[in-house]
């Protein structure tokens, strides 16, 4: 198994077509099948399902998939960060984040992050809560920004805050006629889109175990990719769908109303691993405590339950 075979792999479970892959690798297609062919054979079973039109991944192929990519990303990240030391480039700080943090406070905090720190080469990654902890433990990334607990004891998880979450409904529906808090029994027989699809478990998961605590069940579950996609299909009349409080500026054509309960929360939590006291973190949180001493509209009582991180 080399390198090359990965990237081939890689491309061809993005394309799920051997056809495009080809094209996307500059490559003809029959050496292109013959590699994966040559891996599935010394891993001793199949990665893709070649009957189907567009190819699948079997419960294998998923699995390598997703190691080879952290394996070719971290090829790349060491790449990178050689050639910055060769060169005697900035110092890179690469920050993991799902995307909802974007509109809380993730923005302030690298503002300021290059103020203080102009030096520093900052690398901003889209990556769910689940695949934060690898990363952290490969060095893929320096520091996450996620919404899911773990007990890893390798990486330090710190609950920044537990931001309160709403439900996003279409206009001109009986849910819509009201601005008050809604009780979680409102969602019943509702149809309810959660996000993201994959890989599991992650922010979905804290919203169905919501409605599982209060034994609702919604009349159908939409899993989808991303936050912009279930919203869009909120505005197309669709189903609802549980966002984080901040997430509401995303649209304006969809009505939004807070949940009711404390525990109708979703938390906000930074991640490093065990043992790094290196001056970037140090320095996040100490900007952190003053963003927070800030008191920021994204910060206030109506999206967040009152509590305080203990950095």
């Amino acid at each position: 198994m080399d390198l090359r075979q990965l990237r081939y792999f890689v491309a061809v479970a993005r394309e799920r077509n051997f056809t495009r892959a080809a094209d996307i690798l500059h490559i003809a297609q029959p050496p292109l099948s013959r590699q994966i062919q040559l891996l599935e054979e010394e891993l001793g079973v199949a990665l893709l399902t070649r009957k189907s039109r567009p190819v699948r991944l079997t419960e294998a192929g998923r699995l390598f998939y997703e190691q080879a990519m952290q394996v070719l990303g971290r090829v790349e990240q060491m790449r990178e960060a050689t050639r910055r030391v060769g060169l005697n480039q900035n110092s890179v700080l690469s920050i993991g984040f799902v995307a909802s943090t974007l509109y809380g406070g993730l923005p302030s905090l690298v503002r300021k992050l290059r103020q203080h720190a102009p030096e520093l080469d900052i690398q901003l990654l889209e990556m769910v809560s689940v695949q934060q902890i690898p990363a952290l433990k490969e060095g893929r990334i320096d520091i996450g920004f996620g919404r899911l607990r773990h007990s890893d004891p390798n990486v330090v998880g710190i609950v920044l805050r537990e931001e309160r979450l709403a439900v996003a409904i279409p206009l001109g529906t009986p849910l819509a006629q009201d601005q008050s808090p809604l009780p979680v029994s409102a969602l019943a027989s509702q149809k309810v889109i959660v996000y993201p699809k994959e890989p599991r478990p992650g922010y979905a998961d804290q919203v169905l175990n919501l409605l599982h605590s209060y034994d609702v069940r919604p009349s159908e579950v939409h899993e989808v990719r991303e936050i912009q996609t279930a919203l869009g299909l909120v505005a197309a009349e669709a189903g609802v769908c549980v966002v984080p409080s901040s997430a509401r500026q995303l649209r304006s054509d969809v009505h939004y109303r807070m949940i009711e309960g404390e525990r109708a929360t979703s938390p906000v939590i930074l991640n490093h691993r065990v043992g790094d006291n290196s001056r970037y973190i140090v320095m996040i949180k100490q900007l952190i405590e003053e963003m927070y001493a800030e008191d920021p509209p994204w910060l206030g009582i109506e999206h967040n339950l009152p509590i305080r991180p203990s950095l």
